[in-house]
């Protein structure tokens, strides 16, 4: 696909900051799809903020489009919501999966669960399981809808909540940048939107099978990202970064 838009000044990017900035998510998206059409996607885990997202873009225009990473290696759970989801709002999702040749290779190389023996490791299999199928998923569009928020700390604190991706020469759009965790889960209440049932068993952050568990009372909500690993603020998988993962 040929991009049809070009990176904005950075002037105009903080109009439309100064604009979005407080709105509502319902403000937010209707911005997204009367700016970039059907050229805007939400990328979806399938967690409650992505849920929730789907609900929302869902009553703004049915025709909402919605991309998933499916790495084969998800919770039987998660695929439960997919189907689960795409049953109650008519919605194709849009599933992107890793290279096998480069699956092959990796594992073949350093064994199935090689995360398991060092960061460097782990960040090769989210590279080839996640974020090579993402900048396949973004080359189809000029915007995506992210679940971020700034309460979920690490970089994630200083989002806007429309930013330049100079890494996938596109929009990313973070409607729920300045909700709680709390606001998210009384919309999914309020609206009755699916969700996957392993938030129900202690789990409020959810990725690949064997690199997710549970948190305990009173744990940060992403501690059981990659627990394995000694420090906080390495928890990211590579897809929300500013710099190309791949050349």
């Amino acid at each position: 696909m040929t991009k049809r838009i070009t990176e904005p000044s950075a002037a105009r990017l903080a109009e439309i900051n100064k604009q979005l900035e407080g709105a509502p998510p319902q403000q937010v998206l209707q911005w997204a799809h009367d700016e970039l059409g059907n050229d805007v996607a939400l990328m979806s885990s399938f967690g409650l903020e992505d849920m929730a997202l789907m609900d929302i873009f869902w009553r703004i225009t049915p025709e909402a489009r919605v991309m998933t990473l499916d790495t084969m290696r998800l919770p039987t759970e998660t695929y439960t919501l997919f189907d689960q989801a795409s049953a109650r709002y008519g919605i194709k999702i849009e599933a992107f999966y890793p290279d096998m040749d480069e699956v092959r290779a990796m594992v073949e190389g350093l064994g199935y669960n090689l995360f398991y023996k060092g960061m460097d490791n782990r960040k090769m299999c989210c590279g080839v399981r996640k974020v090579e199928p993402l900048g396949r998923a973004l080359n189809s569009v000029d915007g995506w809808i992210t679940g971020l928020r700034r309460d979920q700390g690490m970089e994630r604190s200083t989002i806007d909540i429309v930013e330049w991706d100079a890494a996938h020469d596109s929009y990313k759009i973070s409607p729920l940048a300045d909700w709680t965790f709390e606001q998210v889960q009384e919309y999914i209440t309020e609206f009755s939107v699916p969700y996957n049932e392993l938030h129900d068993n202690g789990f409020p952050s959810l990725g690949c099978d064997p690199c997710t568990r549970a948190v305990e009372p009173g744990e940060d909500i992403r501690a059981g990202r990659w627990w394995w690993e000694s420090d906080p603020s390495a928890k990211e998988c590579g897809l929300h970064l500013v710099a190309p993962a791949f050349k």
